[in-house]
């Protein structure tokens, strides 16, 4: 596959070392394009879950393709979340094209962007709620093992795939009345600072939309995530877009068999084609 030129990339929420993520779909992103500029908004690695009896080699091989994109010069931010919480004791390191940090502002075709993870807003990650935050990550884990499950089963039948997950937070009011809280808070301090551009992670939900005030307007974005909705953020050609990923664009063509024929053919060894010229041959006695 031809990779895609792209100015501006933003992943967040991979969570490398959990069930959840789907390693061998973000690998097979990120060998189709070639970025300037990758911001991984947080939640990269999940310290909150990670256990050394389990990160896959496909997980390895995400880090190693991110790796292989900064030797080619892509210049790689990584912007700290409350999953990889124990990097922010280095933030604002730099270290060639590599960058770890809290929040970033970036000035893009004259347009300011700011870009942070969003976990500052949610109140269950922090203090004594956070262990019932983390013990919550456990179950969602195993939620994502049912939902996986379930899916094989409705592929075997023909059916279309179903998030569990999704359907939850779909029917419970408050958690959708909480995203929409999450989402106005980021753009109304975006508004406030003048920024023309605010984007978050954190809440596994692909947006972008405008939200406007009386003190003015800008444009909302989250990255979703590569647990449930595999999404990115995209910049080219002054602007932004959601992707999202297709299976079907990946899928690599069957070879055609080749027709072995039964009859043996005929043994000709015989030649008058020159293989190859010594100039020389000397022989010592």
């Amino acid at each position: 596959m031809e990779k895609r030129s792209v100015e501006v990339v933003v992943m967040s929420d991979l969570h490398l070392g959990t069930y959840g993520c789907h390693a061998t779909e973000i690998v097979n992103y990120l060998k189709s394009i070639s970025p300037q500029i990758l911001v991984l908004n947080g939640d990269v690695i999940d310290g909150w879950q990670f256990s050394k009896r389990y990160f896959p080699v496909s997980h390895m091989q995400v880090i190693k393709e991110i790796m292989s994109l900064l030797s080619k010069g892509t210049r790689v931010i990584y912007i700290t979340g409350n999953h990889d919480e124990m990097m922010r004791r280095y933030s604002d390191i730099q270290i060639g094209n590599f960058q770890l940090t809290d929040k970033v502002v970036m000035e893009i075709n004259g347009k300011m962007t700011w870009i942070f993870h969003g976990d500052v807003f949610d109140a269950t990650t922090k203090g004594s709620a956070k262990l019932l935050a983390k013990l919550g990550g456990h179950g969602y884990d195993l939620l994502i093992l049912l939902n996986r499950f379930i899916n094989t089963c409705l592929k075997i039948f023909g059916k279309e795939k179903m998030s569990l997950s999704k359907k939850v937070k779909n029917s419970v009011k408050q958690a959708v009345s909480w995203i929409g809280n999450f989402e106005q808070t980021a753009a109304e301090l975006a508004i406030a600072k003048k920024y023309d551009y605010v984007i978050c992670g954190h809440i596994h939900q692909p947006q972008k939309r405008i939200v406007e005030t009386k003190d003015g307007k800008v444009t909302y974005m989250n990255s979703g995530d590569w647990i449930e909705n595999l999404s990115s953020l995209e910049y080219n050609n002054n602007e932004w877009k959601i992707y999202q990923y297709d299976e079907k664009e990946f899928i690599k063509p069957t070879p055609q068999a080749i027709a072995i024929q039964k009859k043996r053919p005929l043994l000709n060894v015989q030649t008058d084609e020159v293989s190859f010229f010594l100039n020389s041959l000397a022989m010592q006695s």
